[in-house]
């Protein structure tokens, strides 16, 4: 009988466990909405005191410990009060697997029993097809940007005859549409998924996850971006202690880089000098001696005089015959030496806009390896000058007024300067030579060996750089004044100097940040032990994806898989989660971490754009016929249904005790890339042209639908279990 007075029925616990926290937050809103949610989502099951089982409880009336299986567990009185992001995806995984911090948004119950986590990148699935705005039962899914069908309605049902052109008031039209409040609790709390609620094609579901979670991608609300939702997950901060927290917290402008742990790898120069892939990818116009056959010659030269970068328009090749022509023998090398006997130049270039609204060249000026001035001249445009671009490039037409030097002045003296073993440094060099309409093979590029905090295809600024790599202040007369292009040039000189002392990792985004994998290498596979510093006995990692991963990210990956299509990446996922039975590339018992990616209903909505797609450039590299979608898959609903047929399989031979994470990255991108097309037109028109004649015109209710796709966009969804 003693033994009985300590058990009790769950609901009973779980009653008196309410009412201890209802008389604690008696008045408190979130408290009422919870307990109403609660009521309305109980099953018939859970009125019947027989159907449940019994648990045993301790004297304090709490439940006792039974098991430790790892859990996941949202409660309604969880206090969110924002969205959740990607980076708390990737938190959640690093938690636990290695040392990230407890999320606050879910509790993971015995987070040390997940042995394995599998992260599923599906973009192409958005929140409409939960909410039947994106019909999925019908004979034809609806699968059009919302913006696109708000357009047609209005124009069907709003026209307004202004001078013979149609006027629509799409921003009065679309409110309902993008405009939601994101300060409500339907935008950031999760959905709790019922079969019998969902579309057809998305049922199953309901019988792998509790929750849809709505996810926040990367992006600037202030200036209608979205960042690439792959890099937010595979990218993590170095972390970092609470003392260095602390000390740049009150700093402004780019935090200067703490080099306190870092050991130097003292490298020579030319391992910088760009390859011609690399200046073909950053709109250099190669040397012709990176050309070797005939054949790409002949092509290379037709590529040119399409573009207008011929000899016969005044381009000039620097005098190099051979790529060889540049090395230098060892017996002239200084022992020690960064240069590697070579010359090196810095150099930095002021336009202004001429007529044909082009940039011509209006200052030179360039500095050796010791940061002595060799040449600082202006120039004179023989084109008539439309704008002295003043704030930026600090030229008036009072400097310029006495000025003679003409460009090919310029160039004959380049041509004397740069020889085979010179080294030509700047940062963006690419405009700069395109002003001077010269090729040299031998470039190296600040902003190419630096990387932006967020990783390509975005670039540094030279300020930023500056800033938070050499502790200084340049460009002070950014916007008013002009820039010193003396001062550019010795910055770019010092930047130069200081990745060849510090070597080739200095300044990538690896510096600040690196790879989750890189992380997840350094994190002992015994608990007992969270750290390990020893080689080949950290936590694996795997990326499965289209083309060839080993590319990008997969560099740091314990394994790489390249896939053609959605069933070979479900087959690869398994493959680096159970390892190869003979080791041959997945080691037995596979991986801790595998991110992958399933592409077929992107591909299938047309989500990916050569150029304008919200997915950076190395997200869309090995699908360049994504636009084309994919016919074979039939409607939306087809395509929906194949996906979640990968995701079922998926999910059927998942090992216990594996964290199960699926995301989807954005929301639909295309009404937001057909925005920042047209803004990008107008914005190059307006500058020269007149109103009347401009092919598209920006007015601010194409500036406010502007920024209701780019929330739009943000918002994707996502969805976490424990198997």
């Amino acid at each position: 009988m003693a033994r009985n007075k300590n058990k009790r029925k769950a609901s009973r616990l779980s009653q008196d466990s309410a009412s201890k926290d209802v008389r604690r937050n008696s008045f408190g809103l979130a408290s009422t909405l919870a307990h109403v949610q609660k009521s309305e989502l109980l099953s018939p099951q859970d009125g019947d005191d027989d159907a449940e089982e019994w648990i045993t409880v301790g004297r304090d009336g709490k439940r006792l410990k039974t098991d430790n299986y790892p859990s996941l567990v949202y409660a309604e009185l969880h206090q969110l009060r924002s969205c959740v992001k990607i980076k708390d995806l990737q938190d959640l995984a690093l938690y636990c697997l290695a040392d990230g911090t407890s999320p606050q948004w879910i509790s993971v119950r015995h987070h040390f029993g997940i042995k394995k986590a599998v992260i599923l990148f599906i973009p192409g699935l958005e929140r409409g097809m939960f909410d039947g705005s994106i019909a999925l039962e019908g004979p034809n899914g609806l699968d059009r940007p919302t913006a696109s069908i708000a357009n047609e309605e209005v124009q069907n049902s709003q026209q307004v005859e202004h001078g013979g052109h149609v006027a629509s008031s799409i921003a009065d039209h679309d409110v309902n549409l993008f405009e939601r409040n994101l300060s409500s609790p339907d935008d950031y709390l999760p959905m709790r998924l019922v079969s019998e609620k969902l579309p057809l094609p998305l049922k199953p579901l309901a019988d792998m996850f509790d929750h849809l979670w709505p996810i926040k991608a990367p992006g600037d609300d202030k200036y209608s971006k979205v960042y690439s939702p792959l890099h937010a997950m595979l990218n993590s901060p170095v972390p970092r202690s609470q003392k260095e927290n602390q000390a740049g917290k009150d700093l402004k402008g780019a935090r200067p880089i703490n080099s306190k742990n870092w050991k130097n790898n003292r490298t020579k120069i030319t391992e910088y000098i760009m390859s011609k892939e690399g200046l073909i990818e950053n709109d250099y116009v190669p040397h012709p001696v990176w050309f070797e056959s005939q054949e790409e010659k002949d092509s290379e030269y037709r590529r040119r005089a399409e573009n207008k970068q011929t000899h016969d328009v005044g381009w000039k090749d620097t005098a190099v015959t051979s790529l060889a022509d540049g090395d230098v023998p060892e017996v002239e090398i200084e022992a020690g030496s960064l240069t590697a006997g070579r010359s090196v130049l810095a150099m930095d270039c002021e336009m202004c806009m001429v007529e044909g609204d082009v940039f011509a060249l209006t200052r030179i000026s360039i500095v050796n390896w010791e940061g002595e001035t060799v040449m600082d001249e202006l120039v004179k445009p023989e084109e008539q000058i439309i704008d002295y671009v003043t704030p930026y490039s600090g030229i008036t037409a009072a400097k310029l007024d006495p000025v003679t030097t003409s460009l090919a002045d310029i160039q004959a003296r380049l041509l004397q300067i740069l020889t085979p073993r010179t080294i030509l440094a700047g940062h963006s060099l690419n405009s700069d030579l395109d002003a001077l309409k010269l090729t040299h093979p031998f470039i190296i590029d600040t902003s190419v060996i630096y990387q932006h905090p967020r990783g390509p295809p975005l670039k540094p600024s030279l300020k930023w750089l500056a800033q938070k790599y050499l502790h200084c202040e340049i460009q002070k007369g950014h916007g008013t004044l002009g820039h010193d292009s003396i001062e550019d040039g010795r910055a770019c000189l010092d930047l130069v100097k200081l990745k060849c002392e510090k070597g080739s990792n200095w300044g990538c985004a690896e510096s600040a940040e690196e790879t989750i994998f890189k992380r997840l290498s350094r994190i002992s596979r015994n608990r007992a032990s969270l750290y390990n510093n020893s080689n080949g006995t950290g936590k694996t990692g795997a990326i499965i994806d289209r083309g060839t991963p080993e590319r990008n990210f997969g560099q740091m990956a314990s394994v790489s898989i390249g896939c053609r299509n959605d069933s070979e990446v479900v087959t690869g996922i398994k493959r680096a989660v159970y390892g190869d039975e003979d080791g041959s590339l997945v080691p037995g018992g596979g991986v801790e971490f595998t991110w992958a990616r399933l592409r077929e209903l992107e591909a299938f909505r047309k989500w990916t754009t050569d150029s304008n797609s919200v997915y950076s450039k190395d997200d869309v590299l090995n699908n360049n016929d994504n636009r084309k979608g994919d016919s074979s898959l039939g409607t939306l609903s087809a395509a929906v249904t194949k996906m979640m047929s990968h995701l079922s399989a998926i999910r059927a031979f998942l090992p216990k005790c594996t964290l199960f994470v699926v995301y989807t990255g954005t929301g639909d991108p295309r009404e937001l890339s057909r925005l920042q097309e047209m803004q990008r037109t107008f914005k190059k028109e307006y500058r020269f042209k007149k109103w009347d004649e401009l092919s598209v015109k920006w007015t601010d209710n194409e500036e406010q639908a502007l920024r209701r796709a780019a929330r739009k966009a943000r918002q994707g969804l996502g969805f976490v279990a424990v198997t």
